[in-house]
């Protein structure tokens, strides 16, 4: 009980954010025009158009157990006027009622699934990319493994089936209700089978006991399967995920002929997606075996106790049929939870997904926080000198274990500062701290007032989607005019990209490492910064374009301030300080000499 109470509280944590949301959404009517509403009140008001559909359509059943009746009994009597009523001016028209709202039914449930993915799939990103969450997440090590098929398809699943299950529930419901009365009345003068001992409502007691019992046992058998379903998602997503890596890192697959090792990964990847698959089949044969046993118990019961009446003629044929049909009604309202128990298994794994997901996101943002000490870790604005200032700071792993500790360094604006140190010594950690997104460890470190800092890594991230939007990201494409992109590409050796700027291609693989570097070095030339933190932004050039792109960011942007991360000596020309980081802290701190 209390893993119920605690799966349905989940369920409604999911649930209220759309169900409370005072976001301003627009809604189409036919003859009326579009509507400005708060998406909430769009949300329930198709959920409750939904419910009114699926009453209507219990009350049309209702009507047509009746018809079904008149029909019997017009066959049992001869009667072909009845007959052809019952047929062309009852059940016709309830037919054509019926067809009708079956349609309109498909149109409300579509629009409202929609309009709720639409809205809670923008919710997701936003929190996951909110404070570089996504980010953080990969370094806390989230359990929340392939958040692309979380927001992609479990939001998509749990939509569906949200509304699928919550509606069938009140469904099944009202059909319960309203059949119990009729199968009640039905067989309110049965007697105990083989005695004359009255028993008002048997069939009502023999369906509810039938329906316990089977349910019991329906949750005995498949309980394993969420678990199993849950997992089996997981493998889905890790085998996916492998063949979008390889495809993604072809080239260096194929330089170092890894096609072997890769095939074996791929194949052992997807052996725990077959293994698992085969245990849901194990269970759910074993689940399948029992409700099919089950139902086909459930049609000749009704028959059973019905079939006596019949023949001493204390009933008609059409009073035993609408008997076994309330019978059968009531019967599948009370066994729904054994119908529906594999969607149910599959709602459990989705709904744990979808809240680990948002715990693993709300822990990430935590970090923003405390960090992994006792201070947070986080730059602070500061007015006066404008320089990047640092003291105290002790620099950390996930973990906990200290990888740099900095009592005290300053970056003074306008001067051009080279920081170098051993491999892992924390410098690309420094300057993700500095950019504010690394939360571990604790100290202070200090940004100038209403400038602006941009990091360059090693490798650039290149989106997908045409070459100018890759060249002027994180900004949109329409930001910079297409004469100032082109300037910026020539600008770092890259004209023959110029043509190619409307261009959709996977330039992460088309393009060379060095010709990445080139490109993040157009960004920087296109937002022109404040501040340029360079982790190894050009260690894939040559020396000489090496030193046309530190000349160029000379004369292009002489009112920023660039600080760099290398191994090389030959940067040693291009910058008037370099900073030696041991682990300790600052090991030397020397006065360079420019090339002019």
């Amino acid at each position: 009980m209390h893993a119920l109470k605690q799966s349905l509280l989940t369920i409604w944590r999911l649930i209220l954010p759309y169900a409370t949301t005072r976001d301003i959404g627009e809604l189409k009517l036919p003859f009326i025009g579009t509507v400005r509403l708060q998406e909430r009140f769009i949300g329930i008001g198709f959920f409750v158009l939904l419910v009114a559909i699926n009453l209507f359509q219990v009350g049309l059943s209702v009507r047509l157990s009746y018809f079904s009746r008149d029909m019997y009994n017009a066959l049992q009597e001869m009667n072909a006027e009845a007959f052809w009523h019952q047929l062309l001016t009852i059940f016709t028209p309830l037919a054509a009622v019926w067809i009708s709202v079956a349609i309109f039914e498909v149109v409300v449930q579509y629009l409202f699934h929609i309009r709720w993915r639409q809205w809670l799939t923008r919710r997701y990103i936003d929190n996951w990319l909110a404070g570089s969450a996504h980010y953080k997440m990969l370094l806390a090590g989230s359990d929340a493994d392939n958040p692309d098929q979380r927001i992609a398809e479990d939001i998509n699943l749990f939509i569906a089936n949200t509304r699928v299950l919550s509606l069938g529930l009140l469904s099944q419901v009202a059909t319960l209700v309203s059949f119990a009365a009729v199968l009640w009345s039905l067989s309110a003068n049965f007697t105990l089978p083989g005695t004359d001992i009255p028993v008002p409502g048997l069939l009502l007691w023999v369906a509810l006991i039938y329906a316990v019992i089977g349910t019991w046992i329906t949750h005995l058998i498949g309980k394993p399967l969420i678990g199993l379903s849950f997992a089996q998602q997981r493998y889905e997503a890790d085998f996916r995920f492998s063949l979008a890596r390889l495809r993604e890192y072809g080239e260096q697959v194929a330089l170092l002929s890894g096609e072997a090792t890769e095939k074996e990964r791929l194949r052992e990847r997807f052996r725990h997606v077959v293994d698992n698959y085969m245990a849901i089949l194990s269970r759910q044969k074993k689940l399948t075996a029992f409700t099919a046993s089950f139902f086909q118990a459930n049609v000749v019961v009704p028959y059973l106790f019905t079939a006596p009446y019949l023949f001493t003629r204390q009933i008609t044929l059409g009073q035993m049929m609408q008997t076994v049909s309330a019978f059968s009604t009531v019967q599948g309202a009370l066994t729904f939870f054994i119908s529906a128990y594999t969607s149910f298994a599959d709602y459990k794994a989705v709904v744990d997904r979808l809240s680990s997901f948002e715990d693993a996101i709300t822990a990430s943002h935590r970090l923003d926080e405390n960090g992994a000490g006792a201070q947070p870790l986080k730059p602070q604005t500061e007015g006066g000198v404008p320089a990047i200032t640092i003291s105290g700071l002790d620099l950390r792993v996930p973990s906990g274990r200290t990888v740099l500790t900095l009592p005290a360094l300053t970056f003074r604006a306008g001067e051009r500062t080279l920081v170098t140190g051993p491999s892992g010594i924390g410098k690309s950690t420094l300057f993700r701290a500095i950019a504010g997104i690394w939360p571990f460890g604790a100290g202070h470190i200090g940004l100038p007032e209403g400038q602006r800092v941009m990091l360059l890594p090693q490798r650039p991230y290149i989106p997908m989607g045409p070459l100018v939007g890759a060249v002027t990201y994180p900004s949109s494409a329409g930001t910079y005019s297409r004469e100032d992109v082109a300037r910026a590409l020539e600008a770092v050796r890259l004209p023959q990209l110029v043509p190619k700027l409307d261009d959709e291609a996977p330039w992460s693989q088309t393009l060379s490492l060095g010709e990445q570097q080139r490109l993040a070095i157009a960004r920087a030339l296109l937002a022109r910064p404040d501040w340029l933190l360079l982790d190894e932004a050009t260690a894939a050039l040559d020396e000489p374009t090496e030193r046309a792109i530190y000349t160029l960011l000379q004369t292009a942007l002489p009112n920023t301030t660039v600080v760099s991360i290398g191994h090389r000596s030959t940067l040693d020309a291009f910058h008037e300080r370099r900073i030696g980081l041991s682990a300790e802290g600052v090991a030397s701190d020397t006065a360079l000499v420019p090339a002019t």
